[in-house]
């Protein structure tokens, strides 16, 4: 596996769960929970994406 390619992976397993987890602290904090919930779905359509493109690289790379 290349360099950018585990950067990439990583970044997107930071994406999906520590975004997520700040904005409930957030959210717990203030009482505000539009803050968590709106934040889901950006947050798992950035992460997922950058998951699914990422998993296909590796696996080209398996290939090659």
């Amino acid at each position: 596996m290349k360099t950018g390619t585990k950067i990439g992976f990583v970044v997107s397993i930071v994406v999906l769960t520590l975004f997520p987890v700040i904005f409930l602290l957030v959210s717990w904090l203030t009482g505000e929970w539009r803050f968590f919930w709106l934040s889901l779905a950006p947050t798992l359509s950035a992460g997922l994406t950058g998951l699914l493109v990422t998993l296909q690289v590796m696996k080209k790379e398996e290939k090659a």
